[in-house]
């Protein structure tokens, strides 16, 4: 990530905005401005919410978009799910053969620009605690600002997953998680287990078998690839699934890992060349390898976890939002137990099928709730 610092006074300029210590006071803090943050300052300015004292985004990177800045350079747009318009301005249709992560960079910033958004970065939120007179707190590296109300967009990139397994840190090679990628030639000539059953762990799988000296695809449950194209109403159906989930205060499953894979040209040559036979979890980590449990071994220099992320929430910890079954229940958009407090990208919308719809509805209520209380600053 890029620390693209700008000080008081500093020329303003799309994707970066002067960061100024202050203890401002706005209607609505968005934090994050990814699709989904993008999408809710797209709302808000339609709701009528005045840029800096109505609504502000946030936003931890370093110019426009989001986590998408920080893919691995070898994902082209063609070899992403798909990118749903934001609203307002389409994506239109880019070369394919681009890396996704300046197609989306591009798109991102010229939509800030198109809107004029107020996005303040880099600004990172250490917390966000709750006032006496109703309002609350967003302390960040920047200084801090009150709110009355607060959407939190900040999606999962930063939050990788890290499955534990026995004898992991006796390991001498080397292990990474998919947010670590940046292609495959640190992997040439090595032994490498690719750790993981989402879209990500097959394409990465395919990019480092092509230099790597042996390779094996380990997953916890065995891979359900469907026929077909990565349709919008199978997007649809899959964020459904994950909306039940979150509804009964559970942590929320990715929305990407209920689709299952799909058959593609590059998975049926993967499949041709003997690259998709998937081993279950071996059962231990040695300092050589992994080891599973009929005692069968692969030596290996490299673990590569593709094991999906978490959602970046320990700023909102001070607020005790989290539910006995250790998600965070959720009505909508809306936090149950704080109705100020507003999830996007998180959960059914975590995707960029859900994120629009999510912002429009979190607005929506946003806009009820606080034309019914006072504006009352403390």
């Amino acid at each position: 990530m890029t620390d693209e610092t700008a000080g008081v006074g500093t020329e303003r300029r799309p994707g970066v905005v002067a960061r100024e210590v202050s203890g401002r006071d706005v209607d609505v803090m968005v934090i994050g401005a990814g699709q989904a943050g993008l999408s809710a300052g797209y709302f808000l300015q339609r709701a009528g919410f005045a840029p800096e004292t109505g609504y502000l985004l946030l936003d931890a990177g370093g110019g426009p978009g989001g986590a998408w800045r920080d893919r691995w350079p070898t994902l082209r747009l063609g070899g992403v799910h798909g990118i749903h318009d934001l609203p307002g301005l389409a994506l239109g249709e880019p070369d394919p053969d681009r890396p996704a992560a300046e197609v989306v960079a591009d798109y991102f910033g010229a939509y800030e620009r198109k809107f004029d958004l107020p996005v303040r970065r880099p600004v990172n939120v250490i917390e966000v605690r709750d006032r006496a007179d109703g309002r609350l707190t967003v302390r960040t590296d920047a200084g801090e600002w009150t709110a009355r109300a607060l959407i939190n967009a900040t999606g999962t990139w930063r939050h990788p997953f890290w499955p534990y397994y026995p004898g992991q840190w006796s390991f001498a090679g080397r292990q990474l998680h998919t947010a670590d990628y940046r292609g495959p030639a640190e992997f040439a000539g090595r032994r490498v287990v690719v750790v993981g059953g989402g879209t990500s762990a097959v394409q990465l799988l395919d990019e480092i078998a092509e230099v790597a000296e042996a390779t094996r695809w380990v997953t916890r449950r065995p891979p359900v690839f469907n026929d077909g194209d990565f349709t919008e109403e199978r997007g649809r159906a899959a964020v459904a699934r994950v909306d039940e989930t979150v509804r009964a205060g559970r942590p929320p499953s990715s929305v990407v890992g209920v689709t299952g894979l799909v058959w593609t040209p590059q998975t049926r040559r993967m499949e041709a060349a003997g690259l998709l036979n998937r081993l279950p979890m071996f059962a231990r980590i040695t300092p050589g390898g992994v080891v599973w449990p009929d005692g069968s071994s692969f030596d290996a220099d490299v673990i590569f976890w593709c094991t999906g992320f978490r959602a970046v929430l320990d700023h909102l910890a001070p607020l005790k939002l989290r539910a006995p079954g250790g998600g965070i229940l959720m009505d909508g958009t809306r936090v149950v137990t704080d109705d100020r407090v507003h999830l996007i990208g998180y959960g059914p919308s975590a995707s960029t099928i859900g994120a629009n719809r999510a912002g429009r509805d979190a607005v929506r209520e946003i806009r009820r709730l606080l034309d019914a209380a006072p504006a009352t600053l403390g």
